[in-house]
Parts: C-alpha cells; structure tokens; sequence
C-alpha cells in the first residue's frame, strides 16, 4: 500500500489495512495455515511481513509463533474458527510463557466447519473462556475500516507491551469486501518500541517487582533464560503450588485486567435526551449507525454504543447503558453474546436483543424494535 497523498481514494479491503498496520507497527512474521474467510491476510502477510512460514497445520502455527516470540520476534497469524479451536491449546502455552503475538480472528458461521463462506458473530464467549483458569486474553473488535487500520496498531502494542497474545476479531465482510476509501483518513502507524533486560544482575523471565517482567530474547549468550508454560515460579522453573508459582499465575490475570486503564475503545455517539440506546460491535454496527441515522432524521431521539474492546471487558459499557429506559443489543448471532458477556444471566427487563444467523443484519430490524414499544 503506497503512501498517502491528496485525494488518495482507494478500491480496497480490510484485510490489506490490517496487514499492513501489523507491519507498520512492528510485527516482523506472518505465519499461517491457509482458511477461509482469512485468505487474503494470509496472502497479504505473505506479501508484506519479512519473515513469512506456511505451517502444516494450526497446531503448528502457534508452536512456531512462541519460538519466534521467544526470541524478539513479533509474529502474527489469521485465522476463524476451526482453526482456532485447534490453536487454543498452543495460545494458553504463549499466555503462560507471556511471549506476545496477535492472531486475527475472521468469524464465520458455525458451529464446527459451518458455512465458510457465511459472515457472523458467534466467537465472543468463546474467546471468553478460551484461557483455562478463566483468566482474560485481550481482545479488541473492528467495526470499519478505520478501526482495522487503528486497532491492529494497537493489537501490536499491547502484545509487546503486556507481552501477551492478542486476538483482533473481525468477520468475513470486513476482510473480504473491497470499498472506496480515501487513505487521508488514516492516521500515521508508530512502531513499537521494544524494551530489553539490560543488567548485570539475575534475569528472572517472570519476575514478580513489576506487573509485566522485562523482556529478554533466548538467542542472547548473557543470561540463562528459562520460558515454561507449567505452572513456574519467577526464574521459570517448574513448581506444584508454591506461594511464589501461585502470585506468578495470579500476577498473569492482573496483568491483563489492567489493560482496560489504558486501551479501553468504544464510541459513544450521544443526543440529548435520548433515553434508548443500541448497543453493537463488529460488522453490524455499520447497520446501526445507519438506523440511528435514519430514526433521527424522523424526530426519534436515540444514542448509539459501539464496543471495541470486548476483552477485559470495560466497567464504563455497564456505566453508560444503565441510564437509558430502553437497551438494544445488535450483534449477527442468536445469542447475544456481547449482552451475556455484560449482564450474565441478570438479563435487565429493559434490555432487547436484535439478532440473526446467516445474513447481515439490516437498519430496518433494528429501527423496528427500537421504535416498537
């Protein structure tokens, strides 16, 4: 993708913007095993990063991906949900050897295989409770194309930063659907600064002083450095359930809770007095900020939340939606699994649930409930 200049409109895709942010921002490998609806980040990856591997099978991919984390790589990978649930295991492994990476997520419908070539939104409690231990895995949600340009930047710092993995979650027609539009909207990508161990003294790889432990690669000859993805005290050796193992794993989930201080994203497009709100993220917020739209055009007074980051989830969602009379969650599945995610099973009486499987949602359907009393 070429540098902006004036009036640079564009006929282009999701999946070339998230790439290239990727790259802009420092992910160095792409590593991958080819699925739909992901192919193209694989076949853009293959294109932009400097470092590129087919692996034979998902498995593979994540294992390859922590030995290049391990050793200051940043590497990256694209993949939906039968090869994401075949990743899981190797992704608890990069959580407890806190060694960053992002995987994107392209949602398709499910379950199993599916229907690869069908769009949706049902990967969201799964990616809850993809950690065992429940422990929380960040995770950030694009809505348009600004924002695959944006939070794969930020996907990248809060991989190094927090040395962690990182799911950017998108769906099939955010990556596979070429738009026009104009790359003077996009703002300029910085790369990552990455922060070495440099001392004299011991290294600890998980170090208990600090929330997050410095950082030093395998391949250097000054220090021994164990990574272990078993339940480890701070120099990285094997432990049972010792109070310093035990603040070690507890240390991993306020670690990532800690996040939402800093790369909480949401917008919040607010009317005085209004007193209903539409909740959405993803693809289908495009729908609802179409029917917010139109519903004002008519004299209907009504806001609009759209969450981005879903994982740890932000008190201040919860802030926002308690003070409208009536709450409208729009997502492209037939659980609402941004509500469940919220509320539990304390489903407020106030709150409605515009939902679908097996088509987008259209602003018709949300303008309908809104406006039905």
């Amino acid at each position: 993708m070429q540098e902006k200049d004036n009036n640079k409109n564009v006929l282009i895709d999701g999946s070339r913007l998230i790439i290239e942010s990727l790259a802009r921002a420092g992910a160095d490998t792409f590593i991958g095993y080819p699925i739909t609806p992901a192919n193209l980040l694989y076949s853009y990856g293959r294109q932009r990063m400097s470092t590129m591997l087919s692996a034979p099978d998902e498995i593979t991919t994540v294992q390859w991906m922590a030995g290049l984390a391990s050793t200051g790589k940043i590497p990256v990978t694209a993949t939906s949900f039968p090869g994401f649930a075949l990743m899981i295991e190797s992704i608890n492994m990069a959580y407890m050897m806190e060694l960053p990476m992002v995987i994107v997520l392209v949602q398709r419908l499910g379950p199993a295989t599916g229907t690869a070539t069908c769009g949706a939104q049902g990967d969201l409690m799964l990616l809850n409770g993809m950690i065992s231990g429940g422990h929380p895995s960040p995770v950030l949600a694009t809505s348009n194309f600004k924002d695959c340009w944006e939070l794969s930047e930020k996907a990248v710092n809060i991989a190094v930063k927090y040395r962690t993995p990182v799911v950017l979650l998108t769906s099939k027609e955010e990556v596979m659907t070429q738009k026009s539009f104009n790359l003077n909207d996009l703002k300029n990508i910085k790369t990552v600064e990455k922060e070495y161990f440099d001392k004299d003294c011991v290294y600890k790889p998980y170090s208990n002083k600090t929330m997050v432990p410095e950082f030093l690669s395998l391949n250097q000859n000054k220090h021994q450095i164990r990574i272990n993805a078993s339940t480890h005290d701070q120099f990285g050796i094997l432990q049972h359930s010792t109070e310093d193992a035990l603040n070690n794993t507890i240390r991993l989930e306020n670690k990532i809770n800690n996040i939402i201080n800093e790369y909480s994203f949401f917008e919040y497009d607010k009317q005085e007095g209004a007193n209903k709100l539409i909740v959405s993220y993803g693809i289908t917020s495009a729908a609802a900020i179409d029917a917010v739209n139109k519903l004002r055009k008519t004299g209907s007074k009504v806001n609009l939340l759209i969450a981005k980051t879903l994982i740890p989830l932000s008190a201040k969602y919860k802030d926002i939606i308690e003070k409208y009379q009536k709450v409208i969650f729009v997502e492209e599945s037939i659980n609402n699994q941004l509500g469940r995610l919220i509320f539990g099973i304390d489903r407020p009486k106030n709150m409605k649930f515009v939902g679908g499987i097996g088509k987008m949602i259209t602003p018709e359907k949300i303008i309908k409930e809104v406006e039905n009393e």
